[in-house]
């Protein structure tokens, strides 16, 4: 008997981390271009340090859903045995 396959696709648990990342990542970015003050940027030694978060967690967020692409997690589909009477 052979088994079926499916890939867990959007439910991988990759999609769902690197999702919430690159949200997180996109605000930071917002927010290091639109809402840096001199404050801000005197404490991270002129450094805007949302801006780099959030292009580094960007960078995480498309790692993880090139990973999930490439090498998709696979799932056996349970088939339930036919009755032969």
């Amino acid at each position: 008997m052979s088994e079926k396959k499916q890939k867990a696709g959007i439910f991988d648990i990759r999609f769902v981390i690197g999702g919430l990342l690159g949200v997180y990542g996109v605000i930071l970015i917002l927010l290091g271009l639109f809402n840096a003050t001199d404050e801000e940027l005197a404490r991270g030694d002129g450094l805007n340090i949302n801006l780099w978060g959030g292009l580094g967690m960007l960078a995480v967020a498309i790692a993880f859903g090139v990973w999930a692409r490439l090498r998709p997690v696979v799932v056996p589909v349970e088939q339930e045995p036919v009755d032969q009477e």
